[in-house]
């Protein structure tokens, strides 16, 4: 074979073995966070000193022996957290409870296939859960087999998930109903299982889609404008069946999102209906113990059920909106591009928050009394409505009105008058004085709660709700430009839901003399700094010639409409927004210095464990560490911290989410699976919620979890969001309570919480690419969308036990919350995450937050991991280094980078991260063995294409070097040559 043949055979070999080893290597350093998320990222091995070895370093212990145990009683704990938040909605002729041993037939899909929780991020292991028929039979009905065995095989055959690539506004599931068709074989089976029909009605959501406004095109019996929260016909159907075949129907809504339900609430031929919410685990045994009488029902609804969703204010400003004149573009990495599966449009979508305030309760309340509409035919259900089996009267015993940097504190005695034992929910709320054309103010605002424990039949227990006045502010963005509490009046009430007065209480009134202005040095009492206008940018859009806002002066002139004309061209501040961040620009108008790097120290992570966040040691911590080592941590962000060797800083494990801990990336810390958020808020149990929290921090301590990406509380801003599952409610106050309480819960075994998602993540549509911008005016914003992240950071807090001295004695500090994600969306038209007017003016400054902040998942171009940490987002949820940094190496942007690394070493070092850590503890690392394979296979490859490029090239060489056969060499020796010495054998 010649040369040439021969090379055009091995070097193509040789070259695609070394190019397939060096393609190999380049993608495990991409891919690295993701591959040690599946395989391992190695362990650090932490020793403490031999005089250390008696300190008492488990700062969090858990409450159970082992992890089988932590489930066993997290499962119990489910069923309590929906006992108590099921509301029963109706319940005529106290057909509710059913008598024991009932023999009932169950209809509908979610019947067999209940919606336990919503999908994406915020989804759970359900495999193992409860479903609703085991629930009812564990509760001693009897349940109609052949009908239930019919709707089982149903929902097998034909899956919920449906999804429309091309029509974003259609949910990413269907209804999926079975027609009533389905049920003719079994009809005979009725009249053995006639003591009730149990009919269980389903409404799914997951992360990235929200549930259609119309259904036309897709469900095949649809008219023109029906949405997906109405019954369709098939359900519809269903309801008919039931009647006709049952003398009692009960209806259950197995959905954590509203539906109307004026239909079946007038219809006398269902008797009792249920919002069950998505029940997880073992809730569904809550509703058989409701349906028995076990369970004497005690939720409130957490959300006004309002007749007819297309005449809500918000109904027109929800789903996609581009503006027409605006194309956008960002540079993008090629690391990037090779990394992202993301499509990546040049749309620019927004939404407008026009109608303000008037959301929820606060838009009916108000409307009605203005005159607007008919409380009664706009409203099934009240914000805060629930029944019993029981009575409640209620008595007014005590008030307690402080001056206007004090509190109202209103005690009522709540007593059972009915025949079984029950809880109470008692619901204080307030009125403020209200002048048409000034600042906007609903008719009612939830100002406190309190629920009662078990009151068994003839007893009393006293609750106190308290206000604190400056609660009672209102946001004036237009004059003051800060808080107000204006002169006048504030009707106190105590209400047993949103619009009810309870019989026998009369209003308190609280008068305020003359107008409080929050301002300057005078902010409100929990404020840590002044607060005033950080979104005029965004306050700028409403007004003459812009967006208009909504008022109580004239909800009918003012009355949101879709956006059209000018509101679909974007003006120049808005297209600014959406263009690039500009690091060189950002870089060269700092004026710091150059921090140091690299500097030696003798200081470790846990040596700093107890001390204030300005302390002088973390700098000392801080100008140890190099960029690459700060730099490794912030942007390889996804669901952990990276470790730190050089400074004894552990890796950290932080999963999501809401409904309990959760990981598509590494499915072995996949936890017990808790009711939804919607569910939760409708126990209205402050307690139940810290109990969720502390059961959680002893499922965390027993899975090696350190932080939680949750609890998540934007608002139920539009019935139609397909992750209101994940959320608590469309009230900012109970959501920031119920929060609040289930982070303080986990804060006691030393998990920190994300909350999330910081701020104005409404709704799914648009939501990715490049960012939907969200307009609303700065009252809006701040008494609503951020209220529950401002009483949930005010209100977290961390006792952190350390050692504070060389002799091991061990003290006791206490930190805030240490930890939120910023979100998808734009505030205005800068994305929220590199917001500085949000996640530092806001947070930081306002509201004194020094935990770190983290992007939520960043797969689009416009998260820049710079702008992010200029403003104060300080992690990257994503998987190194799918992102990069623009910028390393300026002052600017190494002071950016320290800062950051401050607020995440601040966070670990006070978490159960340092669990059996002592000061001047040592540490070794082990690579993982996917490591020492990668290192093996690529130093075995390497080996093998020298061995195989040296034999290649000495074949060539000696190749060329043969002498060519030819006619002289046929002829035999030369015989000139022949002879002469030197020359022959």
């Amino acid at each position: 074979m010649s040369n040439k043949k021969f090379l055009w055979i091995w070097a193509p070999v040789l070259g695609t073995v070394t190019a397939v080893a060096v393609v190999a290597n380049v993608g495990l350093v991409v891919a690295g966070g993701w591959v040690a998320s599946q395989l391992g990222s190695g362990t650090y091995e932490f020793t403490n000193a031999e005089e250390s070895a008696d300190w008492d370093t488990e700062y969090y212990t858990s409450d159970y022996a082992d992890g089988d145990a932590v489930d066993a009683a997290a499962e119990a704990l489910v069923e309590e957290i929906a006992a108590g938040g099921i509301v029963l909605a109706k319940n005529e002729a106290a057909s509710l409870p059913l008598a024991a041993g009932a023999k009932v037939t169950m209809l509908g899909r979610a019947a067999a296939d209940p919606v336990f929780g919503g999908s994406g991020s915020g989804s759970v292991d359900t495999n193992s859960a409860v479903n609703a028929r085991v629930g009812l039979e564990n509760a001693g009905f009897e349940v109609n087999d052949a009908v239930y065995g019919a709707i089982e095989a149903f929902a097998a055959e034909n899956p919920r998930g449906h999804i429309e690539m091309d029509r974003p506004d259609i949910s990413t599931y269907d209804i999926g109903e079975m027609p009533v068709d389905g049920y003719e074989a079994q009809s005979a089976s009725f009249a053995e299982y006639a003591d009730a029909a149990v009919v269980v009605l389903g409404r799914p959501g997951g992360e990235g889609g929200d549930l259609t406004q119309d259904m036309t095109g897709w469900d095949e019996n649809a008219v023109p404008g029906q949405h997906q929260l109405e019954l369709n016909q098939d359900e519809k159907d269903l309801i008919a069946l039931a009647k006709a075949n049952f003398d009692t129907v009960v209806v259950v809504i197995n959905a954590s999102t509203t539906m109307e339900l004026g239909d079946l609430q007038a219809d006398a031929g269902v008797d009792a209906i249920l919002l069950a919410g998505s029940p997880g685990a073992t809730g569904l045994n809550a509703l058989g113990g409701i349906l028995s009488g076990d369970v004497n029902p005690s939720g409130r609804t957490a959300d006004v059920w309002a007749a007819d969703f297309t005449a809500d204010p918000t109904y027109v400003n929800f789903g996609g909106f581009l503006y027409e004149n605006l194309s956008v573009s960002y540079p993008v990495s090629a690391v990037e591009t090779a990394t992202s599966n993301a499509t990546v449009t040049d749309e620019a979508p927004f939404v407008n928050y026009a109608e303000g305030i008037y959301i929820g309760y606060r838009y009916y309340e108000t409307a009605a009394a203005e005159g607007f509409l008919d409380y009664d035919e706009a409203v099934v259900y009240p914000f805060g409505h629930g029944l019993s089996y029981t009575d409640f009267a209620w008595e007014v015993t005590g008030t307690e009105a402080g001056d206007v940097d004090g509190t109202v504190a209103v005690t009522v005695e709540v007593t059972n008058t009915g025949e079984v034992a029950g809880k109470d929910v008692v619901q204080l709320y307030y009125t403020a004085p209200y002048t048409p054309g000034g600042i906007e103010k609903s008719e009612v605002v939830l100002g406190d709660f309190a629920k009662t424990g078990v009151i068994e039949p003839g007893a009393s227990q006293t609750v106190t709700l308290e206000l604190p006045v400056e609660d009672m502010a209102s946001y004036d963005h237009l004059g003051e430009r800060a808080y107000v509490l204006e002169q006048g009046d504030y009707v106190l009430s105590v209400r047993t839901d949103s619009h009810t007065v309870a019989d026998g209480t009369a209003p308190i009134t609280y008068t305020v003399d003359s107008d409080v202005v929050y301002s300057g040095e005078d902010h409100r009492a929990s404020d840590a700094a002044e607060v005033t206008n950080r979104f005029d940018d965004v306050s700028d859009q409403f007004g003459e010639g812009g967006i208009v806002a909504m008022s109580r002066a004239d909800f009918a002139g003012t009355f949101p409409t879709a956006p059209t004309g000018d509101q679909l061209v974007a003006d120049d501040a808005v297209a600014a927004g959406f263009s690039a961040w500009d690091h060189e620009a950002a870089a060269a108008e700092f004026d710091g210095e150059m921090p140091t790097t690299g500097a030696g120290t003798d200081l470790s992570l846990i040596d700093l464990r107890g001390l204030p966040f300005d302390d002088p040691r973390w700098a000392e911590l801080l100008d140890s560490l190099s960029v690459g080592d700060m730099t490794d941590m912030l942007l390889n962000g996804a669901y952990q911290t990276a470790a730190i060797g050089s400074i004894g800083k552990p890796q950290t494990l932080e999963p999501d989410g809401p409904a309990g801990f959760s990981s598509f990336i590494n499915s072995s810390i996949n936890g017990v699976a808790y009711p939804s958020e919607f569910l939760i808020a409708q126990t209205w149990d402050v307690d139940l919620g810290a109990r969720m929290g502390a059961m959680l921090g002893d499922e965390a301590l027993s899975k090696g979890i350190n932080g939680w990406y949750a609890p998540a509380m934007n608002l139920h801003r539009s019935p139609f969001a397909g992750r209101n599952f994940e959320y608590y409610s469309e009230d900012p106050y109970l959501s920031g309570v119920m929060a609040t309480a289930v982070a303080n819960g986990a804060a006691t075994k030393g998990v920190y919480t994300t909350l999330k998602h910081f701020a104005l993540n409404d709704q799914e549509t648009n939501r990715v690419n490049n960012g939907i911008a969200t307009w609303a005016t700065e009252q809006t914003i701040r008494e609503l969308y951020l209220k529950p992240f401002e009483m949930a950071v005010k209100g977290i807090t961390m006792d952190v036990r350390y050692i504070a001295d060389s002799d091991g004695t061990v003290e006791e500090t206490t930190v805030g919350s240490t930890a939120v994600m910023s979100s998808f969306n734009r505030i205005g038209a800068t994305w929220a995450g590199g917001s500085e007017a949000l996640m530092t003016d806001v947070l930081r400054t306002e509201w004194g937050f020094e935990g770190f902040a983290i992007s939520d998942f960043n797969l689009y171009p416009y998260m820049n991991p710079n702008q992010g940490i200029s403003a104060g987002t300080d992690l990257t949820l994503t998987f190194q280094p799918s992102k990069s940094f623009n910028d390393t190496s300026s002052a600017k942007a190494v002071q950016d980078i320290r800062t950051a690394t401050h607020h995440i070493l601040f966070t670990v070092a006070n978490s159960n991260a340092m669990n059996g850590l002592a000061p001047g503890a040592t540490v070794t690392y082990t690579p993982p063995t996917w490591v020492y394979l990668q290192i093996g296979g690529t130093v075995l490859i390497g080996l093998l294409v020298l061995a195989g490029g040296f034999l290649v090239t000495r074949r060539v060489l000696r190749h060329r070097q043969a002498p060519a056969a030819g006619p002289a060499a046929a002829a035999g020796p030369d015989p000139v040559r022949a002879g002469r010495p030197g020359t022959g054998s």
